[in-house]
């Protein structure tokens, strides 16, 4: 008997009870006797039942508020395409009375991620979804969440010491030791690279950042020990005073023809290389924003690594549906693509 035959009258009358009493025990309600309870539930488990978790969705018009806390940006910018998959997943679980509540914490200010994650434990979500800053930080909100009960999805990097229901990003480690390989194939014999960082008072801003960097220096240390690894720290928050270092830096060190950046923002780099007219310094980044797209198509930017941020924000939010509302169980780890962009095959490319 296939659960796709079997109706909730069919059980009732096999456990001997009312179609109401079948009813509430699927649904988990009260108002039901022990011994009826137990007969029902020996005859779903026989029938490997699966209740139809769609309808009595539908049914329950029960409203589900979900929280989102992300890095402060800019438009167009990387979270940008984040929150554009979230609104997708609103409009696509909209029969479900789901809203989404977003919120924003200063990437280098790590007091600023307890503050805003405190307000957000205020309002008492169903579900969170968000993107961790440093473990000592993220922990406390994380404990709070547990003790609650509160289901939370990471999303852009992981914290496996301190597991969420479910994680979307990419392996960052994988990543970085992935460019590092294709910063050696663009570079030939060249025995120097820079990595450019974007860095507010000795904080990067984001894990992922640093976790691409410790996967990249791996492979240096292993494949090219003897390469010589620059590094070019720009305010994160004094935007005006990049084109001074980098032309310090250059004029320094004129022989460095090779770098890369592990935030999304390469098109500094790569609108100052175009402005120089700097044409013998080849550059990798990460991430499509439009900016860096235009320095990949102009020439100044000669591989991207894409990681699908839209999915990463429609799966976030899609896992929390699933679970709290379908009662499905969901993926623990979910790893977006290393996609490597070059301006000849990007036009084919989709990042939805």
């Amino acid at each position: 008997m296939g659960s796709e035959r079997i109706r909730i009258k069919d059980i009732a009358k096999m456990a001997d009870v009312s179609v109401g009493t079948v009813d509430r025990v699927i649904h988990g309600r009260s108002g039901v006797s022990e011994a009826s309870r137990k007969r029902v539930e020996e005859i779903l488990k026989q029938l490997d039942y699966q209740p139809n978790m769609y309808a009595s969705a539908l049914a329950s018009n029960k409203k589900y508020a979900f929280s989102c806390l992300l890095p402060q940006h800019e438009k167009g910018e990387y979270w940008t395409a984040v929150e554009a998959g979230i609104q997708d997943a609103l409009v696509a679980y909209s029969d479900f009375n789901i809203s989404v509540n977003l919120s924003y914490y200063d990437p280098f200010d790590y007091h600023s991620f307890g503050d805003v994650a405190r307000n957000i434990l205020e309002q008492e979500p169903d579900g969170i979804m968000f993107a961790p800053t440093v473990p000592q930080y993220t922990k406390p909100f994380t404990e709070e969440l547990n003790k609650r009960s509160i289901p939370y999805i990471y999303i852009d990097s992981n914290l496996k010491d301190q597991p969420a229901l479910s994680f979307f990003g990419q392996n960052s480690h994988q990543s970085g030791y992935f460019a590092a390989r294709m910063m050696m194939l663009l570079a030939g014999g060249e025995r120097e690279i820079v990595i450019f960082r974007k860095i507010n008072e000795g904080i990067v801003g984001s894990n992922q950042q640093e976790r691409r960097e410790i996967g990249f220096r791996e492979y240096m240390l292993k494949h090219h020990p003897d390469c010589r690894i620059w590094e070019l720290n720009l305010h994160a928050k004094r935007d005006s005073d990049d084109a001074q270092m980098l032309n310090d830096f250059f004029r320094k060190h004129p022989n460095v023809k090779n770098g890369i950046t592990f935030n999304s923002k390469v098109y500094i780099v790569g609108e100052y290389l175009l402005k120089q007219q700097k044409t013998d310094f080849k550059l990798m980044g990460y991430d499509l924003l439009e900016r860096n797209v235009k320095c990949l198509m102009e020439g100044s930017v000669s591989f991207l690594i894409a990681q699908q941020p839209e999915l990463q924000g429609f799966d976030g939010i899609k896992a929390l549906c699933d679970y709290l509302i379908f009662k499905k169980e969901v993926p623990r780890e979910n790893f977006m693509p290393i996609d490597l962009l070059t301006k000849e095959n990007i036009e084919f490319y989709s990042n939805k």
